[in-house]
């Protein structure tokens, strides 16, 4: 796919502007999802708004972040210590925004979104064979409770058809493995040469497919530049994601990643006029608390109290 609150302290001011930075790139790149649902209900088909989200999202890199790092660093954004790791990442994230896209072609916003929300509690599941993390009791009962709130939420008695819940947890599955790709390229590289390879790759890969998926249909004034903003707003939303890390730890931010699901289900009701009825919200409200309780239980599991001192009760 991060203290919502800081067990022992106060927030300080420099973890307010991470969460600040943070919610405002989910937001920005809720209006992405909005505009891939709504080109793809117009028939364009996902690829081709892949290819122009990645192009003009390597255009803005170039032109901005790419002479930025070289100024700081004395190198170009290209020289990377694990170029493997890179390629394989930035084919894995275009392969995530394509499996998306379709999700949100047939699932409501908030929904899809919902979905995806289970990507760290997958990873939670899967770290110890891939990570080598210890397994901890309370990571094991958080995924079942995150489960249980995806069930609650593709019900079959709810709206979402079977291709959709297909489709979803795959998407949320691809999320988990590239969350892991992510920690491990954070290891390797600078965060910028990260960001500029995965709109590197993706582009590359998307121009090749695209003509094989270009649709003859003309786009409106207005379907254009839904298709140009998501050039844009992924460029931001990623933007302000990275920002946030500089400022706030991880386990600082977690909790705030689903802070994402206020955006999805006002974006679904504005535009779509799609509200995720009670159960489907109850099934939202699990996924969601059991991703902030375990991101508030490994908080405290890596920030212990420090023994008390014995003269503080004298």
């Amino acid at each position: 796919m991060s203290s919502a609150v800081l067990p022992y302290t106060r927030i300080a001011h420099n973890h307010k502007l991470g969460i600040i930075f943070l919610i405002s790139g989910l937001w920005t790149l809720s209006l992405l999802d909005t505009a891939g649902k709504l080109l793809a209900l117009a028939g364009y088909h996902v690829v081709m708004i892949a290819w122009m989200r990645y192009t003009i999202n390597l255009f803005f890199m170039a032109a901005t972040l790419a002479p930025l790092y070289r100024r700081r660093h004395g190198r170009s954004i290209l020289k990377s210590n694990r170029l493997g790791l890179q390629l394989g990442r930035g084919a894995l994230l275009l392969a995530s925004t394509l499996i998306f896209f379709s999700v949100l072609k047939i699932v409501p916003l908030a929904e899809g979104t919902a979905m995806n929300f289970c990507a760290p509690l997958i990873v939670l599941a899967i770290s110890p064979w891939l990570l080598g993390e210890r397994s901890y009791l309370s990571r094991w009962i958080a995924v079942l409770i995150g489960f249980t709130g995806m069930l609650i939420v593709i019900r079959p008695s709810g709206d979402i058809p079977p291709v959709g819940v297909a489709l979803g947890l795959v998407s949320a599955f691809t999320q988990a493995l590239l969350s892991i790709l992510n920690r491990k390229a954070s290891q390797a590289d600078n965060p910028m040469v990260t960001l500029f390879y995965g709109a590197l790759v993706g582009s590359i890969v998307s121009t090749l497919l695209v003509p094989f998926f270009w649709t003859s249909h003309t786009p409106t004034v207005v379907e254009l530049a839904i298709l140009v903003s998501t050039g844009i707003t992924s460029t931001i939303g990623h933007f302000l994601q990275n920002s946030a890390y500089r400022h706030a730890e991880a386990s600082v931010l977690t909790p705030f990643f689903y802070a994402q699901i206020i955006s999805a289900c006002g974006m679904g009701w504005l535009v779509f006029g799609q509200f995720p009825d009670q159960v489907t919200v109850l099934g939202i409200a699990i996924i969601c608390a059991s991703g902030i309780g375990i991101a508030y239980i490994e908080h405290k599991r890596a920030h212990p109290l420090p023994p008390a001192d014995p003269m503080e009760s004298v």
